[in-house]
């Protein structure tokens, strides 16, 4: 996700033909209808899905599903919401709490939540890591395979800067960037339930893949754009209101500007959009060209894009890009033509929609799941696009991380917290990536191919582990991988 600086020398590039079109508003799709009573009718969700992924609408049973309201102040900087999400106990024991992230709380806003119910009946709250938690007890255990209603209402006062975790939620220059903007689920598994208080340097999230339906209500001269696909607009006075549909995703990320235009490209079945500025049409078109043919890349590769869309927004974060499932954000000093920073960041933030959205990891404790293994799959991309050169190119980024902090054999597979700041971008963002290479030097291309991508297909949908992906391409071998992971990773 964050710092993916390529710093590698520059490549020849690729010329792509393509027809782009220039809207400064997206277009009013059709009417859908929201289901409002069922839990289960997933039918709204189709739509987004391509074809090769639609059958996981009948899978994923007790995914959590979200319907969320927000209403974004005339300021752009306070917003008040509800959200009414039903949760499923999934796990094999009885839960006396559900626990919820408040994000704004650790990003330099402000949540506050009130009306809180469960089931219908009102409920006390208690909170902790700084008011980023929120626990909220059930009256009776919930037992494994039932479900519960949490309702609640909230307001949050946005950041009016970029200060913290590279502004993933602020409002500044005229762009809101709303990541995290809800109360989230945490995750349950074998360690309980997940929480604490994340980085500055990594990432923040650990989700499992949810449902959302989520109705945006903004000033009229805003341009909204949301995860998912838009499946509803209307304008009252001069107040907008639209409906977004997601899922299944890992989180719902939103941003917004009166400056935006948007710029749109079709390739192989998916809409690609940027939302930019309208003198940065140039880098925008480059970077949806990019986009395509990393797509490509890693439709082979690895596995289809599940979804017929992907947008890209350009935000004042002090990252070059950061990942949403189905959506980018693209730092506005980044989108320029024919830069290889430009190119190397689009590859590297649509790799994270394989290896972080489709294949979720504890992005805390195991970031070189999906953050080393996705500049591997930069390196793919570079490789395939542009043979050797390319490679080299590339490998030559990795290669430098690793080098500023003297080669220093440090475990890849650590938590984020473990390490400082150069030492997780030389391990995680270079020797991780560099481990790659060597397994497939280990047990060879073919079966390392074959490995990857069963590995992708395993565990499309659900939480890879370390022990999953080991044993994955140990049975990919028949071997025993035990000593490069002990040299490498543990």
């Amino acid at each position: 996700m964050k710092k993916i600086i390529a710093s590698f020398l520059s490549l020849s590039l690729l010329a792509v033909s393509c027809q782009f079109i220039n809207l400064t508003q997206t277009p009013t799709p059709p009417p859908t209808e929201i289901p409002s009573d069922s839990w289960d009718d997933r039918s709204i969700f189709k739509g987004g899905l391509v074809p090769s992924a639609q059958p996981i609408l009948d899978e994923l049973p007790g995914a959590s599903v979200y319907h969320i309201e927000f209403n974004i102040g005339s300021d752009m900087l306070h917003i008040t919401g509800s959200e009414e999400v039903r949760y499923t106990n999934t796990e094999e024991t009885s839960l006396n709490d559900v626990r919820f992230r408040l994000f704004p709380n650790i990003l330099g806003g402000e949540m506050t939540v009130s009306n809180l119910t469960v089931s219908g009946e009102k409920n006390r709250p208690s909170y902790d890591l700084n008011d980023s938690l929120m626990i909220v007890p059930f009256a009776e255990p919930l037992q494994a395979g039932e479900s519960a209603i949490v309702k609640m209402d909230f307001d949050i006062v946005v950041p009016d800067n970029v200060n913290l975790n590279y502004g993933v939620q602020a409002y500044y220059d005229d762009v809101l960037a709303f990541a995290h903007g809800y109360p989230m689920i945490a995750v349950y598994d074998d360690e309980g339930w997940n929480a604490e208080i994340p980085p500055q340097s990594g990432d923040v999230t650990y989700a499992d893949m949810s449902f959302f339906i989520v109705k945006v209500t903004a000033p009229e001269g805003v341009t909204l754009v949301g995860s998912g696909r838009e499946v509803n607009r209307a304008l009252n006075g001069n107040r907008q209101t639209v409906t977004y549909e997601a899922g299944p995703v890992r989180d719902f990320y939103l941003a917004a500007s009166p400056e935006y235009e948007v710029f749109t490209k079709e390739s192989n079945g998916v809409t690609l959009r940027f939302y930019t500025r309208d003198f940065l049409q140039d880098g925008a078109e480059y970077a949806l060209d990019v986009a395509a043919r990393s797509i490509e890349v890693y439709n082979q590769r690895y596995a289809p894009y599940p979804y017929t869309e992907l947008d890209f927004v350009s935000t004042p974060t002090l990252a070059l890009g950061i990942e949403y499932p189905g959506m980018i954000a693209i730092t506005e000093g980044a989108v320029v033509p024919n830069d290889t920073y430009l190119e190397a960041t689009v590859a590297h933030e649509i790799g994270h929609q394989w290896f972080y959205n489709l294949v979720g990891n504890d992005q805390l404790d195991d970031p070189w799941l999906d953050e080393s293994l996705t500049q591997f799959v930069t390196l793919q991309y570079f490789t395939d696009e542009y043979g050797e050169s390319g490679n080299q190119g590339f490998r030559q980024d990795l290669e430098g991380r690793w080098a500023y902090i003297n080669n220093a054999k440090i475990p890849v597979g650590l938590p984020v917290a473990e390490y400082t700041d150069a030492e997780y971008s030389g391990i995680v963002y270079g020797r991780g990536a560099l481990f790659f290479e060597a397994l497939r030097e280990q047990i060879g291309q073919d079966a390392f191919d074959t490995f990857i991508k069963d590995y992708t297909e395993t565990n499309a949908w659900d939480i890879a582990t370390p022990e999953k992906l080991k044993a994955a391409a140990e049975e990919h071998c028949s071997c025993d991988l035990t000593s490069i992971f002990e040299e490498w990773i543990y």
